[in-house]
């Protein structure tokens, strides 16, 4: 593993010590937010871990290294960088090869989590099936990694622009379990209702923690989604997320966006829509999922 992973000083020491620690993924950092606010959002996110007794490990790719742990000057050098790559599954091994930096989506921050021996992963929302599946065929290789790769994913749901029933069957299908913390309702990122109610529900990152090690230690391997519901004060209501996600959505139609662009197209476009309010909302919930990840990453080292 040391011939490809590169450890941060801080992360190393919490392992050796046995530290409880949660990871970070970067794609926010680079393609999720824009300049300052992505930077001043990673930073927060990352003392928020600490506040609540856990190490954070925002995870990256730079110069072909895998990054567990990234300093201030790489933070800020992810939320100032224009040619980041966004790196899923199968583009890890291309910027390994090539050399390059890349910006870490669910998906890779879970496996490269799961490398270094990282169970709990806090992020905004997670990926899923897109709306018009039927033309597109889109589907996040999020769900595929879940279905896999044995880290637990704190999160405010699947993203709203996403179609979230047909995000939870096929997690169904992958044998995912989907948690809900302290709700029976399934998050819709910006919004605490989705008006879909939620598999499992439990109500304390003890709880969780139990969940999680009775799982894996009976040899279910694969991971699982915590829906953590977006801080009340900072939700927005569904149907003003919605007007502004279906405008998105014709948009993105006209203009020919497909593939990995069009999450990034559509959370700028949502942010217009909302006059920065969806921006705001998600800066509290990513920040509101860290507090969650760190309190359950500590519930498990006991």
């Amino acid at each position: 593993m040391s011939e490809f992973i590169d450890l941060a000083p801080e992360v190393a020491e919490a392992f050796a010590s046995g530290a409880p620690v949660v990871a970070l993924e970067s794609t926010i950092i680079s393609h999720g937010m824009p300049y300052p606010q992505n930077l001043e959002t990673a930073q927060a996110v990352e003392q928020d871990v600490r506040d609540n007794g856990a190490i954070p490990a925002t995870i990256a790719v730079i110069g072909g290294r895998c990054k567990i742990g990234l300093s201030p000057a790489e933070l800020e050098y992810f939320a100032k960088g224009s040619d980041i790559l966004k790196l899923s599954r199968r583009d890890i091994p291309y910027a390994i090869a090539k050399k390059c930096d890349g910006a870490t989506t669910v998906s890779a921050t879970m496996i490269l989590a799961e490398k270094a021996g990282i169970k709990v992963f806090a992020t905004g929302g997670i990926g899923g099936v897109h709306r018009e599946l039927a033309t597109s065929f889109d589907i996040s290789a999020d769900l595929t990694e879940l279905g896999k790769t044995s880290v637990a994913v704190v999160c405010a749901g699947a993203k709203a622009i996403l179609d979230i029933p047909m995000t939870l069957e096929h997690l169904e299908t992958l044998g995912v379990p989907v948690i809900a913390y302290g709700t029976d309702e399934f998050p819709a990122f910006y919004t605490v209702k989705s008006g879909q109610k939620a598999p499992l529900r439990l109500d304390t990152p003890g709880e969780i923690a139990a969940f999680l090690a009775s799982k894996w230690e009976f040899g279910l391997e694969g991971g699982v989604v915590i829906g953590n519901p977006p801080p009340a004060d900072k939700a927005l209501a569904l149907e003003a997320i919605e007007h502004a996600i279906d405008s998105a959505l014709v948009e993105a139609k006209g203009l020919n966006i497909h593939g990995r662009d069009v999450t990034p197209f559509l959370l700028q476009r949502v942010t217009q829509h909302t006059k920065g309010k969806s921006l705001e909302a998600n800066i509290a919930l990513v920040r509101n999922n860290a507090r969650l990840g760190a309190q359950i990453a500590v519930a498990m080292a006991k």
